[in-house]
């Protein structure tokens, strides 16, 4: 995904500079008149500008792709930092491009200032969505206190069956069976939600849960009935089935936020297509300061 979303920024950074000095010295050296400071200055800040802009949009990426909180958050927080730094050499370069008093170059500034807005608007949205990380939220709880729920399910059951009485035990290993199957397609179904991102197929699945849990419970229903020596062991599987299902919820809630596959989305989509756009209205505004000739102003 790094390939496919991030701006080279040693690339950039060096080709810009290099473009920039490279035709600078040009025009200072073919007649056209000596280069002014605040075209130089100019042009410094545009390639510091497009470094900031390739740094923002890099960390941004990372934010969405990270696999902790710690590391989306650290990254959320070094995407905004060099987005500060753009909009500050966006206010340093403003007066100076008004100064020199092109309006080809100070058209590709205004192009980039519109374009930008709309960029920090996808970029607010992707981060926030990002440090959520409910999609790796949801798949913890699965892995942990969902597992944790089951094994102690699983545990009560085989009490259960080493409960029943000579004359019921085949019965109850049957019930058993049937109430373990249940709660492990619920953990099938669980582990697709997680990354699914269409509302109809959450709410199938969500549909298939119930039924299988309703499953599970009627199967205890019918193995406490089986008589007072299966009693403490039904207890616990009912109580590890009440957990099961309360971290379930919870993890179906998470899961419905589905941050995680709508900040990608988002970073593959629009953004990405408005990244895009920024940069090459940053080279245009490069080239326009380049190849210009420019008179001081009074």
């Amino acid at each position: 995904m790094r390939t496919l979303l991030n701006i080279d920024v040693s690339r950039v950074a060096a080709g810009c500079f290099v473009a920039a000095t490279l035709t600078l010295i040009s025009v200072s050296c073919n007649g056209r008149g000596p280069v002014l400071p605040q075209q130089v200055r100019a042009q410094e800040l545009v390639v510091d500008l497009r470094i900031q802009f390739g740094k923002a949009a890099d960390q941004a990426n990372q934010a969405v792709m990270a696999d902790t909180d710690a590391l989306s958050l650290e990254a959320a927080g070094e995407a905004r930092r060099a987005r500060e730094a753009v909009e500050s050499d966006m206010r340093a370069l403003q007066p100076i491009l008004k100064e020199l008093g092109n309006s080809d170059v100070l058209k590709s500034f205004d192009d980039f200032t519109q374009r930008f807005s709309e960029y920090k608007t996808l970029d607010d949205t992707i981060l926030e969505l990002a440090v959520e990380n409910t999609n790796l939220k949801a798949q913890r709880l699965s892995f942990g206190q969902g597992q944790d729920a089951v094994n102690a399910f699983r545990a009560s059951l085989r009490d259960v069956a080493r409960a029943a009485s000579p004359k019921d035990a085949d019965k109850a290993e049957a019930r058993v069976a049937r109430a373990e199957a249940a709660v492990l397609e619920i953990q099938v179904i669980q582990a697709r939600h997680i990354p699914e991102s269409e509302d109809a197929a959450m709410t199938t699945m969500e549909a298939q849960i119930a039924t299988s849990e309703a499953a599970a419970r009627s199967e205890l229903e019918a193995l406490k009935r089986m008589g007072p020596s299966i009693a403490p062991a039904i207890a616990k599987a009912f109580a590890a089935l009440d957990r099961f299902h309360a971290t379930g919820n919870e993890i179906l809630a998470l899961s419905r936020r589905n941050t995680h596959a709508r900040s990608l989305a988002l970073a593959l989509g629009r953004k990405r297509t408005v990244a895009a756009g920024c940069d090459e209205l940053l080279q245009q505004l490069a080239y326009e300061l380049a190849k210009r000739e420019f008179r001081p102003t009074r």
